[in-house]
């Protein structure tokens, strides 16, 4: 089943308002910015160290 989750993060002022800033420049949302700049550190993290299995993400879990 394929869901969307909630997550709610701290940041600074300065932080808050800059991602906003760059969100509206791309186009995005600020939500939709932070899920992108998720997206693309988990891209860049499979790049350099493989693909994050199933077994692993069970694994973090534990």
């Amino acid at each position: 089943m394929n869901r969307d989750y909630h997550l709610s993060i701290r940041m600074d002022r300065e932080t808050h308002d800059k991602i906003q800033y760059v969100a509206a420049y791309e186009g995005r949302s600020m939500s939709g910015q932070i899920v992108y700049l998720m997206q693309k550190c988990i891209r860049e993290f499979e790049k350099e160290n493989g693909p994050i299995t199933d077994q692993d993400m069970k694994n973090a879990q534990s």
